[in-house]
């Protein structure tokens, strides 16, 4: 699949809107972003983007007070929510985007399920879902979770 036809559908949307999106991912390793930024206008919608892949990477991207995190467990749609608030703030967008998964082929510390994500949306409107693959090939797993996000992004962009 082409990386301007996964996202052309939402990058028309924010373009219409005239609205923008910071993206954190961590499992899908910026292919998200990547498909937001091979549509031609990218400047127009994309505020920028991370990959949050490790704690460290997450504190440092994010700037997340450890307090908000408490009590929140791993790879939920609450903690999505959380991380998408916190870049849709830190670029002063009009959306945030956070996925969190485990993409394998191994288990992570987080999560002994592979082939799952957690995708959430923060804007005018909230959404977020669940991705489960159920196999363990990376690649692969990184692709649809990507399509999902983008997915979501039109989606929720339509309803509303």
């Amino acid at each position: 699949m082409k990386l301007q036809s996964m996202a052309q559908g939402a990058a028309a949307l924010l373009k219409e809107r005239k609205e923008t999106i910071a993206v954190a991912e961590s499992s899908a390793g910026g292919v998200i972003s990547a498909g937001l930024l091979s549509v031609p206008g990218a400047s127009a919608y994309y505020a920028g983007g991370t990959v949050i892949y490790t704690k460290a990477s997450r504190k440092v991207f994010l700037d997340l007070p450890m307090d908000e995190l408490k009590g929140l467990k791993p790879l939920t749609e609450e903690m999505a929510m959380v991380f998408a608030r916190s870049i849709r703030h830190s670029m002063s967008s009009d959306w945030g985007l956070a996925e969190l998964g485990v993409a394998g082929p191994g288990t992570t510390p987080y999560s002994d399920e592979v082939g799952i994500s957690v995708i959430a949306l923060v804007g005018s409107a909230n959404s977020s879902e669940i991705v489960v693959t159920g196999h363990g090939d990376r690649e692969k797993n990184m692709f649809e979770f990507s399509v999902r996000a983008l997915q979501l992004i039109e989606r929720t962009l339509s309803s509303i």
